[in-house]
């Protein structure tokens, strides 16, 4: 991602502290005019990959709890007696919740104490949703007010964790170090609808799904206390161009000049906002949010009502559902999520070497194909389900090479002391936007669909049919977002790496 992080100072020159003494926010100490400044940092250490390690983990089980309700959702609609609009609600409450929080952790994040935020999170995500599993069908808006409540607890995970790993790594390994990151978005999504398919049927009750993750979060709590520093050192632009060059010789400060102060949150945001590629590849992954949101929370049901039309399964009058379509769903996003997340990585990674637009290209592609995937797969469901998930694998697979070219981008465009303020942004936009309303909007499409038509399993799926093809026109709508990113992404990074 980035190298540590907030904040470098500009005024009459850069200024610097030894390591060992720098602190968080702005403030910096004076260098003697004419020294200097310390060689480059040495490579990471081991410890800084045990850190990595444990942030990875974190992040699994952050994303474990996001596909928990999705991995058994027949089984919660029934439950609790909702339609498909209402069904989609949940996850809408979960991700407004998450994206509301998301800057407030972006802000806290830049300024305040990393690890304790991170542990606060994890703490605070992992006790709701273990409450939420010994709620009745009485509660029912107890529970979706637990949706929201693990969405804010995550909201700390995903803004400031990413910084972190960003920070114990020079640009070399950055990437790579962000993809093992990334590749637990999908390995996290697809394991939270195996786990809670799987609880469901093991136990024949729903609510086991959500007693295991805490207990995940548990020992993720004991190890980020016991392995990651209370303090760890933050890049900022002097310490890019520290790792370039060697060294730097400093500007001394001179008597009674003013330190330039720090900026406030409004004109990181303005600046921003002036940031052509990070509004555009952030508009990108707003569509791309839209699109998996939309599926990993509607794709087992869909599914599941192709299968009755066709007469493999009988609709579901029990009370614990068949769980396959989520286990095999969960198996295709865990296996596409690596191969995408690798396989763009390495394509970053290989054609930047003779073409400086090679990471929005790339981004570009992958949505494009992604969507006629996805296309291709929704006309073939009613005919043959095999097809069907092989051509939504393919979809999601093109769609999990983006995921850490994406966040690269921003941290290459960005100056290293907005970044936690732009990673919050970009997940306020990309889920106000994209998988914040997809859920609830294909829910509301369907049962909209439904309502002008007598009841029957036919109308059932066509229903879910049509709303998804909203799908394929928003990953088309992505692909233009990141072509255009490649207009600008050459002169916004040359922007970022003078400040």
């Amino acid at each position: 991602m980035h190298s540590p992080n907030p904040s470098a100072q500009e005024s009459t020159g850069l200024q610097c502290q030894p390591p060992e003494e720098l602190i968080y926010g702005a403030a910096v100490t004076h260098v003697r005019q004419g020294a200097a400044a310390p060689g480059p940092r040495k490579g990471p250490a081991k410890r800084d990959y045990l850190i990595a390690a444990v942030l990875c983990y974190g992040n699994l089980i952050n994303f474990m709890d996001w596909f928990i309700v999705p991995g058994i959702l027949l089984d919660v609609q029934k439950y609790f007696e909702l339609s498909d609009g209402h069904t989609g609600l949940l996850q809408t409450v979960f991700i407004l919740c998450y994206m509301l929080a998301a800057p407030i952790f972006g802000y806290l994040g830049d300024r305040y104490n990393r690890k304790i935020i991170l542990a606060a999170g994890i703490c605070f995500w992992s006790a709701v949703t273990l409450g939420s599993s010994f709620l009745t069908e009485l509660y029912s808006w107890i529970f979706f007010l637990s949706r929201g409540l693990v969405g804010i607890g995550t909201a700390s995970y995903s803004t400031v964790a990413p910084t972190m790993i960003a920070d114990l790594f020079e640009e070399g390994q950055r990437t790579t170090m962000l993809s093992i990151f990334y590749i637990f978005i999908p390995v996290g999504s697809g394991l939270g609808y195996v786990l809670a398919a799987g609880m469901a049927e093991l136990t024949g009750d729903w609510h086991w799904a959500f007693r295991i993750t805490p207990c995940m979060g548990g020992l993720a709590l004991v190890l980020l206390i016991l392995l990651v520093p209370h303090r760890t050192q933050r890049r900022t632009a002097f310490h890019r161009a520290l790792s370039i060059s060697g060294t730097i010789r400093v500007k001394a400060e001179k008597p009674g000049e003013q330190r330039a102060a720090k900026a406030t949150w409004c004109q990181d945001v303005l600046a921003l906002a002036k940031n052509w590629s990070f509004v555009w590849s952030s508009l990108g992954l707003t569509a791309m949010a839209f699109v998996t949101g939309a599926l990993g929370m509607w794709v087992p049901l869909f599914l599941y009502r192709a299968q009755v039309v066709q007469g493999l399964v009988s609709p579901c009058l029990q009370e614990t559902c068949n769980s396959s379509n989520s286990l095999i769903f969960g198996g295709i996003t865990i296996g596409t999520g690596i191969l995408g997340v690798i396989a763009g990585a390495e394509a970053a990674r290989r054609l930047r070497k003779v073409n400086n637009k090679a990471d929005p290209l790339i981004c570009a592609a992958s949505m494009f194909i992604s969507a006629l995937c996805l296309y291709i797969a929704l006309m073939v469901a009613q005919t043959s389900i095999l097809s069907t998930f092989i051509f939504l694998a393919f979809g999601e697979l093109f769609l999990s090479v983006n995921w850490a070219v994406v966040t690269d981008i921003l941290l290459y465009v960005v100056t290293p002391r907005r970044q936690s303020t732009a990673i919050a942004l970009q997940i306020l936009v990309s889920h106000l936007l994209g998988d914040a309303g997809s859920p609830y909007l294909i829910g509301t499409i369907s049962s909209a669909i439904q309502a002008r038509h007598a009841p029957s399993v036919q109308w059932s799926f066509w229903s879910m049919q049509y709303s998804f093809i909203l799908c394929a026109f928003l990953g088309v709508c992505g692909g233009g977002f990141f072509f255009l990113t490649s207009f600008y992404i050459e002169e916004d990074r040359k922007e970022a790496e003078r400040l």
